[in-house]
């Protein structure tokens, strides 16, 4: 990889950090706008809800803007969104401001987020695995660190300098970006001249609004239930619109000319789909742990915030280990081997959760957060890979946002996993049901990676 390669990279990722440190800064964040607007905990989480509902919504339209337009064009624009959104958030007159400032922030990064990946699809031929493991390290060092960023920062300037903090990042990634994304040629040129409803159809605007309404109906119906603790008429009906509009997208994506999704040409890579139904998988294994582990060391084990904010290092320290390493074994014999490995891994972890007693020293829980950290390491940069190998250079755009949309919407159902499973109270018992939930469903990711490993043997034999 030579050096313009990686100066590419360092230049995409100082934007692409930005996605998960802002989504994992805000936590810490939560007592203190509490205690700023005077509002419970239901309402004040909703700042975090936001910022993963826009993300799911809006990678997958950023990455089919880019297809478009061009990749440099929605990368830089994403930097300027949110530059704005940073300066403005802690202005914000009242808390509804302030969410409106964070999904801008979740849009802008989105764009980064999403085209980043593509960019790195097109513009570096050589090494990829490698690339993409350089990549990895920016998001996982940027998750491993931003609750110990976000409670230094609170601690010493309040909540707006979480917002704040992103300014230098922004301006450094906007330097290089700048000069050293190449100019790309959109694979669908677009002319200046064309009416407003080319551009309409050329987009599938329709779609797009079927696609966010759908989504974010879902989403909404059932948050809003957590939240609340029962399902009532609204949250129906929330569910209800939800999915009608997800079935009238079905529809309309099969029988437009230029869909937002391609469903007929995933249709036709259905590696592609797999991927991304396995990469949400993994996601709502890694959450989990992510979410339920911090809370189930404060409220259960009665552990402070600053050693708990120490513990949780093991899991980010360890997934960044494991990225480099993942890139090279990648490049080297492809993306299935490391992916197998990391579903035993994460098999690994939740049956230690099971079997780790209440009155265990703290290096059993450092065990399964080591192994669910270099499990999140491999697959990190296999799934990424194995997307590169499968799909298409003319639809990586949203086929990148779609695979980034189950990385968050993952997030959100191991949200939605730890309130069934807990609800207003966390135990120990709690925490071992959902080690032998979690268990079941690592087992099922390993027996898929197999199953697909034995596919792909049959293949090569009949050939």
């Amino acid at each position: 990889m030579g050096g313009r390669s990686r100066w590419l990279l360092i230049s995409i990722g100082l934007g692409v950090l930005l996605n998960p440190l802002n989504s994992s800064m805000v936590a810490v964040a939560i007592p203190r706008l509490q205690q700023a607007y005077h509002l419970d905990f239901t309402v004040v989480s909703w700042i975090i809800f936001s910022f993963y509902i826009a993300s799911a919504v809006a990678q997958p339209v950023m990455g089919k803007a880019s297809d478009i337009i061009g990749r440099k064009k929605v990368f830089i624009t994403g930097l300027l969104v949110v530059f704005v959104a940073s300066i403005f958030a802690p202005l914000s007159p009242n808390f509804g401001w302030l969410v409106l400032f964070r999904i801008m922030q979740s849009i802008g990064t989105s764009m980064m987020i999403s085209v980043g990946m593509a960019i790195v699809r097109i513009h570096i031929t050589e090494k990829q695995a490698a690339a993409l493991s350089i990549m990895s390290s920016f998001q996982s060092g940027a998750a491993a660190i931003g609750p110990f960023i976000g409670g230094v920062l609170i601690h010493f300037w309040d909540w707006p300098a979480i917002f704040i903090v992103n300014v230098p990042f922004l301006a450094a990634s906007l330097l290089f970006s700048w000069r050293m994304i190449p100019k790309d040629t959109p694979p669908k040129p677009v002319a200046l001249g064309i009416s407003i409803r080319s551009w309409m159809n050329l987009f599938d605007v329709l779609g797009i609004v079927l696609f966010s309404t759908s989504l974010i109906a879902l989403l909404i119906g059932l948050l809003a239930a957590k939240s609340s603790g029962y399902v009532s008429i609204s949250h129906i009906i929330f569910l209800l619109i939800g999915f009608v509009a997800l079935g009238t997208f079905l529809r309309h994506e099969i029988k437009t000319i230029s869909p937002f999704i391609p469903l007929r040409t995933f249709a036709k890579h259905p590696a592609i789909i797999w991927i991304i139904v396995e990469f949400l998988i993994v996601n709502v294994l890694f959450y989990t742990l992510f979410f339920g582990i911090p809370s189930y060391l404060q409220l259960v084990l009665h552990i402070g915030e600053f050693h708990t904010g120490v513990l949780m290092l093991t899991l980010g320290l360890s997934s960044l280990i494991a990225s480099p390493m993942a890139g090279r074994w990648i490049d080297k014999l492809g993306p299935r081997p490391a992916l197998l490995v990391s579903a035993m891994l994460m098999l690994f972890g939740s049956i230690w959760l099971v079997a780790l007693n209440q009155s265990a020293p703290m290096i059993g829980v450092c065990v399964a957060l080591a192994a669910f950290g270099l499990s999140n390491g491999l697959n990190s940069v296999g799934m990424q890979a194995a997307l590169f190998n499968n799909c298409p250079k003319e639809i990586i755009g949203v086929a990148s946002g779609l695979f980034n949309t189950s990385r968050n919407l993952g997030a959100i159902l191991s949200s939605l996993l730890i309130g069934i499973i807990m609800g207003d109270k966390f135990s120990y018992g709690g925490l071992q049901l959902l080690g032998i939930i979690l268990t079941i469903t690592a087992l099922s990711l390993v027996l898929m990676f197999l199953r697909r490993k034995e596919q792909k043997q049959i293949e090569l034999d009949h050939l």
